[in-house]
């Protein structure tokens, strides 16, 4: 119950801060927005028809479209972030003002933005639009939830170029960057992890170094080639990025032949 409760102050909190950016940056500076965010602002443009309520409607029919692609939890905190961001962009509207320098309001838009979602995200829900589109093509097609995001954001950021013009398109591809990288940093932190797994005849030998000399532990385990038919030692390591290139570097050395793998990992946790 608490941790229920948690995350839903988190998704009004998120909520809040998106419209905000929304509101009083993003719209008086006639930027766009990928996804059905950006449907909102054009409508808003074209029609001067009022965000929340367009906002609320879209995401609203599409969820009851596709909900039974997403899990129960998932719902309800989509519903809870929708309901949330209408409201909010309700009680915001109108209290944006333009600002003399279109990069600057470009800035906080987007920071603002990819804010408001990244603490969304971390509670476990999602601000509808594309990413139940996504989720619905990936049902049914197979493509990538990733691939399908970036299309549906293109579509409308490509279609509102029509709208606002080849500067603010130009503006709007600003702040969609500085919001996804604001998202990545909420979602992943100042020091992202990656997992590394290294096949090696020297496996013992990097995992000595990567122990005393980096001070890292490292899990060894016996992998066996499917086609060859040979067993080699394993290696995987947690490490940051920073630590990356000197682990690289450490593999070249010792076994410049050694098979890496590179994955991203959000999140590191200790059970108990």
């Amino acid at each position: 119950m608490r941790k229920n409760f948690v995350d839903i102050l988190y998704l009004l909190v998120g909520s809040a801060i998106f419209a905000v950016g929304v509101n009083f940056f993003a719209i008086p500076n006639k930027l766009a927005e990928g996804g059905f965010t950006g449907i909102t602002m054009i409508t808003y443009y074209l029609f001067n028809w009022s965000p929340d309520v367009v906002y609320f409607v879209l995401n609203a029919s599409l969820l009851i479209i596709g909900y039974k692609y997403l899990k129960k939890q998932l719902i309800i905190y989509t519903v809870i972030s929708i309901v949330a961001i209408s409201f909010f962009l309700r009680i915001t509207d109108g209290y944006g003002v333009p600002t003399s320098e279109t990069l600057l309001g470009t800035i906080f838009a987007g920071v603002l933005i990819g804010l408001g979602l990244g603490i969304v995200f971390r509670a476990g829900g999602t601000t509808g639009g594309s990413t139940v589109l996504a989720q619905m093509v990936h049902q049914s097609f197979g493509w990538s939830i990733s691939k399908s995001l970036l299309l549906f954001d293109l579509i409308v950021v490509l279609g509102g170029y029509f709208v606002i013009g080849f500067e603010k398109t130009l503006y709007t591809v600003i702040s969609i960057y500085i919001g996804i990288k604001v998202l990545d940093f909420i979602m992943e932190g100042l020091n992202p992890k990656k997992a590394i797994t290294i096949i090696s005849d020297q496996a013992n030998e990097i995992a000595q170094i990567v122990s005393n000399e980096m001070n890292r532990g490292v899990t060894i385990y016996t992998a066996k080639g499917h086609f060859s038919g040979l067993r080699k030692e394993s290696l995987y390591i947690i490490l940051n990025n920073k630590e990356l290139f000197e682990l690289k570097k450490i593999i070249h050395t010792i076994d410049p032949k050694a098979f890496v793998v590179i994955h991203d990992v959000n999140d590191v946790l200790k059970a108990g």
